[in-house]
């Protein structure tokens, strides 16, 4: 196995930690940020994580020769990838401040006293997720 590939493997790791923690971290309704996250952004943002990581993990280890390993596979588990990068960026914008009249203090939980958590996830994902469309162009998976 080739270090490009290796590198792979492991980002399609650090994705399910990502979609993961993500769901974890604002299944509250005091959830950390400046505002709550739309359920339905996160149920995308799961959703589209889950279909991604089994699709992207069969198309990795499915022998190239095979319809799961083809590259039908591929392009639709980067597509799912995207769609989470898309998500995560707008779960990122509830630490946006606000401001006005009826703007509400920003939230805090135990996991982070600001949005450093949230930043590193999910821009080294849309980071990982170039990655993995930089492997998949080139042919390395």
């Amino acid at each position: 196995m080739s270090s490009e590939v290796a590198v792979v493997y492991v980002l399609t790791a650090l994705g399910l930690v990502v979609v993961a923690l993500t769901r974890l971290r604002l299944r509250a309704d005091d959830a950390a940020g400046r505002t709550r996250v739309a359920r339905r952004l996160l149920d995308l943002h799961t959703g589209a994580g889950i279909a991604a990581l089994v699709i992207w993990t069969v198309f990795l280890v499915a022998p190239a020769d095979t319809a799961l390993g083809g590259d039908t596979v591929g392009i639709v588990g980067l597509g799912f990838w995207w769609l989470v990068v898309v998500a995560g960026i707008g779960i990122l914008l509830r630490w946006l401040p606000s401001s006005g009249r009826h703007a509400s203090a920003g939230a805090e939980d135990s996991w982070s006293g600001g949005p450093a958590l949230s930043l590193l996830a999910h821009l080294g994902t849309a980071a990982g997720v170039c990655v993995f469309t930089w492997a998949y162009l080139t042919s390395v998976v």
